[in-house]
């Protein structure tokens, strides 16, 4: 902020797009303000598949560029955050049997020339696509695709006998919402400020500058910036035309993503890549230890983008999908939670949700103080988007350094990204008294700073009140100091997933301690 109260960027959005820029333009040296609505990573950036990944079905139509960029970033990531994402081997299983109705480039081609698929896509395209996705991106950490056995690999033991063989590949996991935080984290302790249940209810051109109104509840701040930059996911379009009075030719698609998950289907740590007979695919990946995530769907979401729900119908579309390759299967019953997000896709004309791209369009308005919209984006290309973004924006702001993000690790990210045993086994030996689901579950969300978040206990009774499922008083204290929680909802369904491991009463008597504890 300069003499005259102005900051450099203002960013409307707490979602990965907003806080990856804002940490990517504090870490230039410039100002920053950011305002989120509810809570970091509240809509969008909690509800995805939590991979990250090149996107192996959009070869299919012919985004290599957004593959090949998503490929390279996966291990420039993994390499940043080695606590909150891992390698993770995904097994596509093949099967002479399986009828396709894609309506793909790549499906319309085959279905001229080699009519008799009738729509299937052959083992050989399969392993193309495959090789593709192992040289497109120069991957250095991540093994390669290997054929597999059904038969006799463990990984063919849940599903139906009819599928014998498979190629296994690489990818990475994420804890989505983890991710925002910490970008969040990174920001501040560069100096931004971040605001959270902080609505901004409008946006004005002031001279060479623009006046924003943040609502806080009690009550509202202005700011000013040079530059407004709008990460609104979902509300981008609300946010520019209404908040910011400011026209655009750019619009999105919302489209619904639903996942349910499910008591553990399979006793191996990889992953499944199941295709079905309309032409989706949808994963079923190993989640939170004692479960499985299964996802995703995409349905065009006509809805308000604030609360979206998994249907009815979505439920049993996923289930069924499941039980295709499952030898047991899968039924509404077996669900113990369901989730859903609104991915606002750059609407580019395409015919069906899926085949609307996941690549992003920053929309740049000069007509006075600049403002930048973000339409579009996936959660493994968030990085590039805020260099991108940043640089777009610096012939107005100046920032005192470049590209500064690659390879720089978030906060508990210091480690190498096989370090996780040997990081386990050391808070382990210092705190003894904790039980071995939460000294992993601790390294995993908060890598070499579990310890500080633990600080000098030697015994239980030291880290506070328990509220259940290994969540102390400590931790929680730890998430509303750095990393910007404030309900019960923040920290079992966000900064963590124990809310599948906590009652409703647990949970209810968090949020009203949560509630005395933050005044």
């Amino acid at each position: 902020m300069d003499k005259d109260g102005i900051v450099d960027l203002f960013v409307i959005g707490g979602g990965i797009n907003g806080t990856g820029i804002a940490r990517d333009a504090a870490g230039r040296g410039l100002s920053v303000v950011l305002a989120e609505m509810g809570d970091l990573a509240g809509a969008t950036s909690s509800a995805s598949t939590k991979l990250f990944h090149g996107g192996l079905r959009y070869l299919e139509y012919g985004e290599i560029g957004l593959v090949r960029k998503a490929l390279t970033e996966r291990e420039v990531l993994l390499s940043a955050m080695p606590h909150i994402s891992w390698p993770l081997r995904f097994v596509l299983p093949l099967s002479p049997d399986m009828r396709f109705e894609s309506t793909t480039h790549v499906s319309r081609f085959l279905a001229v020339v080699m009519p008799w698929l009738k729509g299937r896509r052959p083992a050989w395209l399969i392993r193309l696509g495959l090789f593709l996705y192992d040289h497109l991106g120069g991957r250095r950490i991540l093994p390669g695709t290997r054929a597999v056995d059904l038969t006799a690999d463990p990984a063919g033991a849940p599903l139906k006998p009819d599928f014998r063989r498979a190629y296994e590949y690489s990818d990475c996991w994420v804890d989505d919402a983890r991710l925002v935080a910490l970008n969040a984290r990174d920001a501040a302790d560069r100096g931004a400020v971040i605001l959270t249940r902080a609505r901004v209810s409008r946006a004005e051109r002031e001279g060479e500058s623009w006046r924003v109104s943040v609502d806080l509840g009690d009550r509202t701040e202005v700011y000013r910036a040079r530059v407004l930059v709008n990460a609104g996911g979902p509300w981008v379009e609300q946010v520019v035309r209404g908040v910011a009075g400011v026209d655009t030719p750019e619009s999105i698609r919302l489209v619904r993503g639903s996942h349910i998950v499910t008591r553990r289907l399979f006793d191996h740590d990889r992953a499944y890549f199941f295709q079905g007979t309309d032409g989706r695919i949808i994963f079923a990946i190993p989640y939170q230890e004692d479960f499985t995530l299964i996802g995703t769907t995409d349905v065009d979401h006509i809805d308000d983008p604030a609360g979206p729900v998994c249907s009815p119908a979505e439920i049993d579309y996923l289930c069924a999908f499941a039980s295709r390759y499952f030898r047991r299967p899968v039924t509404p019953a077996d669900v113990v939670w369901t989730y859903a997000g609104v991915r606002p896709l750059h609407s580019d004309g395409s015919g069906s949700a899926q085949a609307a791209t996941r690549d992003y369009l920053l929309s740049l308005n000069t007509d006075g103080p600049p403002i930048l919209s973000v339409f579009g984006g996936k959660i493994t290309t968030y990085r590039k988007l805020a260099e991108a973004a940043v640089d777009k924006l610096s012939p107005f702001l100046h920032p005192t350094r470049g590209d500064w993000t690659a390879g720089v690790p978030l906060a508990g990210g210091d480690f190498p990204v096989d370090g996780v045993p040997r990081l386990t086994e050391d808070l382990g030996r210092r705190y003894p008294f904790l039980d071995p689901f939460t000294l992993r579950r601790l390294v995993r969300a908060y890598g070499t700073e579990a310890a500080a978040v633990l600080g000098g206990t030697t015994k239980p009774a030291d880290l506070g009140r328990a509220f259940g499922a290994g969540l102390t008083e400590a931790e929680v204290r730890w998430l509303m100091a750095r990393e910007f929680a404030r309900t019960a909802e923040d920290v079992v369904w966000r900064r963590s997933k124990l809310g599948l491991r906590m009652s409703g009463a647990e949970i209810a008597a968090l949020d009203t301690w949560m509630t005395e504890a933050g005044g």
